[in-house]
């Protein structure tokens, strides 16, 4: 491990120096790729720098209390500072070794996020649209865009399925997670009986690819134009401006109906595809990672029940690692950091646990 660190600690020393070279400064896409590699290796560099000075305080405070010499106050200062840092020591160990865990190479991307209704009728259509809104606030908490591809609505203002683009360093890292089915537990609006039914919801999570790396054939898809449907105003009656795709050699349909130009809504319905097209490449790959390999939290499957949301209770729980909270509002109003922490942690400890056993 210290090796490594060693060499990323060179490194870093290298890119500093190379931000204030006249070819770098005067070049912005270098500028930029040198500064993206600088912030990267930053938090690992500053950590096992704090490492290094602690294990200096360590060998000094030794020297000072064998030093026979040395005053009684003196002393006394180095065996406190020797304490300390003897209790700092591992604790920014173990903080390195989540720091030098394999990153997965999607975290940074911006994400494609669809919600579907599920089972329940209306009000997994309801359902939809809470979840929408909850990943909406959630967003603008954490800075983030937010862009709508496609929205299909119900009458009582469900959606039976929308699909948006969430722009923002590290999105997908965020957003990963939700990848699965959401389940609810309430009293839908349309009984009136009072009893708690319980329905569901699908979330799929995309990493939005970049052009580069997902190479279409453009006779290989079939573009068609219509009406947009929804709410809008007259625009929306007298323009085929809404776009569908579809991807002859996979059978993957693509619809865009949000922009009035019928340009931007190809250009979102493009990114839409080549984003599932992409998923479908990298799921192919992890199909080779052996079972007991894989991380335990999140598959990313839709079919895997991962979180339920009982509103009687205001209790939810996320399935894969047992967490439960008491502020179901608090969640369903964008505060969802504590619940991604939480799996944030977990996953870092699977691959702690994976890295030792290598």
């Amino acid at each position: 491990m210290f090796k490594r660190l060693d060499i990323f600690d060179k490194r870093y020393n290298e890119l500093e120096k190379r931000m204030y070279e006249p070819d770098v400064v005067s070049d912005p896409e270098q500028y930029q790729k040198v500064m993206k590699e600088y912030s990267s290796i930053e938090p690992v560099v500053k950590k096992y720098r704090e490492y290094q000075a602690a294990q200096q305080t360590v060998e000094d405070s030794l020297s000072i209390l064998n030093d026979a010499s040395a005053d009684e106050e003196l002393r006394e200062l180095a065996s406190l500072e020797l304490d300390e840092a003897k209790k700092q020591l591992p604790l920014l160990e173990e903080e390195l070794k989540i720091l030098l865990l394999p990153k997965d190479p999607n975290d940074d991307r911006n994400v494609i996020v669809e919600i579907r209704g599920g089972t329940g009728g209306e009000e997994s259509s309801l359902f939809a649209y809470d979840l929408f809104r909850m990943y909406s606030m959630y967003a603008e908490r954490k800075g983030y865009k937010i862009e709508i591809v496609s929205l299909n609505e119900t009458g009582l203002g469900g959606y039976k399925e929308v699909s948006f683009i969430v722009s923002g360093q590290g999105a997908y890292s965020r957003f990963k997670f939700e990848s699965g089915t959401h389940r609810v537990q309430r009293v839908p609006q349309t009984e009136s009986s009072g009893r708690i039914h319980t329905s569901a919801a699908t979330v799929a999570v995309l990493p939005e690819a970049d052009d580069v790396e997902v190479d279409i054939n453009p006779n290989d898809l079939e573009i068609d134009t219509f009406r947009s449907s929804g709410a809008g105003g007259q625009h929306i009656n007298k323009t085929s401006s809404a776009i569908r795709i579809t991807h002859k050699p996979t059978g993957m349909v693509v619809e865009c109906q949000d922009e009035r130009s019928q340009y931007k809504n190809k250009d979102k319905a493009l990114k839409v595809l080549k984003s599932r097209l992409l998923k479908m490449e990298q799921d192919k790959q992890n199909e080779a990672i052996a079972s007991d390999r894989r991380s335990q939290v999140g598959s990313g499957d839709r079919s895997e029940k991962i979180r339920t949301y009982n509103f009687p209770q205001s209790r939810i729980t996320d399935h894969r690692i047992g967490l439960t909270l008491y502020k179901l509002d608090e969640v369903m109003n964008g505060s969802l950091d504590e619940v991604i922490d939480a799996l944030v942690t977990a996953q870092r400890a699977e691959q702690l646990k994976e890295s030792m056993n290598q």
